[in-house]
């Protein structure tokens, strides 16, 4: 995954760090091109005519074709939409009032402070959507309805929009005395686009990285899925979604909101402490997370299921179990890695066993007793069980854990390393009390 490099000191940071992503040209350009083609793609041929739409040919999948439909599915109207929901939520982000806290302390000795507004920015903008839908406001525009039918252009104007972003971040890092990411400065400078180049960018006081991670494009996501629901429960009898989107909505919504409600806990985050802000999580922010994570809620969409057999109401137990079990270990192992890093004298972690480094502790006890990556776990798990509604007509829903997987997989890599490098003989220690990676007793 990666290989090792060292030059002469660049910049703020010396030079010197492992290219990863099969970098610095191979996987980098791969990514930049592929993942806007198979967002694009899912986003157009996930219709109610099934996946892949009958109408599919190879030579819809030239180069060509496909550049030739992304020029095509991009309006105006709908890209200057999306920039006024984007600035409307940089705005919220200065004027709602919440508690403001900092983040860990940098290469520099300098310690970022952070407003945790996110929750009531979240519940502000949903209000303002419903309003406008219920109300009429716009008079059938930009309500649930426009929302849904105009999937295809919001999808194609995220892209452009976090492509732009990304070209504007990698600009703006050469101005000014800047603090840069390690991994970001390979002076490569199609690598360095890709992974970030400045680790905290700031534009008249907005953190754009720590306001993308959790502002437009989750909320995005949400206000999909609720779209999406809306939708379909014009094919109901009762006019009310089936039980399976309302289970999907239901699970999604709740990770959406655990993020802003425990929007501290991203500030310790490998994106936000370690890695620049580039391309790479411009775009996964605005447009991945967003565009691909809501296919669950886009599929069931165009479809309605009752519950009719006993079945069907086994396996809609199955479901939640599964879901909720994942829910549980991801909320229970993040709130006790957080809780002790605020506090390792608190009653709830003061007695987990750890060993010590010439840093910080590392814990062996509770949920980090049972593997390094215990969070991950659940993190996978409530992927599958959001697409496990979907039943089995088509691999589509399913392409969310799969890609999930290898993610998580990978980040376990990176983090792996690191904490290798940075605890020495104690990681050693560690992995050899703490054997299991994500899945005890598995990996």
């Amino acid at each position: 995954m990666s290989s090792q490099q060292s030059s002469k000191k660049k910049g703020n940071h010396p030079a010197r760090f492992h290219y990863e992503f099969a970098g610095p040209y191979l996987g980098p350009l791969g990514m930049i091109i592929g993942l806007p083609v198979i967002t694009f793609l899912y986003s157009k041929y996930c219709t109610d005519q099934g996946w892949p739409v009958p109408s599919l040919t190879l030579e819809d999948l030239t180069p060509q074709k496909i550049l030739s439909e992304f020029i095509a599915s991009f309006k105006m109207e709908v890209f200057m939409v999306y920039v006024a929901y984007w600035l409307y939520q940089a705005a919220l982000y200065f004027v709602l009032p919440g508690i403001k806290g900092k983040g860990i302390k940098l290469s520099d000795g300098s310690q970022l402070e952070y407003p945790f507004n996110g929750l009531l920015s979240s519940l502000v903008t949903l209000t303002i959507v419903l309003g406008i839908h219920f109300t009429d406001f716009f008079n059938g525009k930009y309500n649930l309805d426009w929302i849904a039918d105009n999937y295809l252009p919001l999808t194609t104007a995220t892209v452009v929009f976090s492509v732009a972003q990304a070209i504007f971040l990698y600009a703006y890092s050469f101005s000014g005395k800047k603090l840069l990411a390690v991994g970001g400065n390979s002076g490569n400078y199609l690598y360095d686009f890709f992974i970030g180049r400045e680790l905290n960018p700031r534009v008249f006081g907005l953190d754009l990285k720590y306001f993308n991670e959790l502002r437009p494009g989750l909320l995005q996501w949400g206000i999909y899925n609720i779209a999406f629901a809306y939708k379909q429960s014009k094919l109901s009898p009762n006019g009310l979604p089936d039980a399976w989107m309302i289970l999907v909505v239901i699970f999604e919504s709740y990770y959406i909101l655990d993020a802003v409600m425990n929007e501290p806990a991203i500030l310790t985050t490998m994106d936000i402490t370690t890695d620049g802000f580039g391309w790479m999580l411009s775009f996964g922010d605005l447009a991945w997370v967003p565009c691909l994570y809501s296919l669950q809620a886009r599929y069931l969409s165009t479809r309605y299921h009752s519950l009719s057999t006993f079945t069907d109401f086994l396996y809609l137990a199955m479901v939640i179990v599964l879901g909720v079990l994942g829910m549980i270990i991801f909320r229970g192992a993040n709130s006790q890695k957080d809780q002790y890093k605020r506090d390792p004298n608190h009653p709830s972690v003061k007695k987990l066993e750890t060993i010590q480094t010439q840093h910080k502790p590392l814990l062996v006890g509770g949920w980090w007793g049972k593997a390094r990556h215990i969070n991950y776990l659940g993190d996978w798990l409530m992927s599958i069980s959001w697409s496990l509604p979907c039943g089995f007509g088509s691999p589509l829903p399913y392409f969310y854990p799969v890609y999930f997987a290898v993610l998580l997989v990978h980040r376990d890599m990176r983090d792996e390393e690191k904490c290798a490098a940075k605890y020495g003989k104690a990681w050693q220690e560690y992995c050899r009390r703490v054997k299991y990676r994500i899945i005890p007793y598995i990996y």
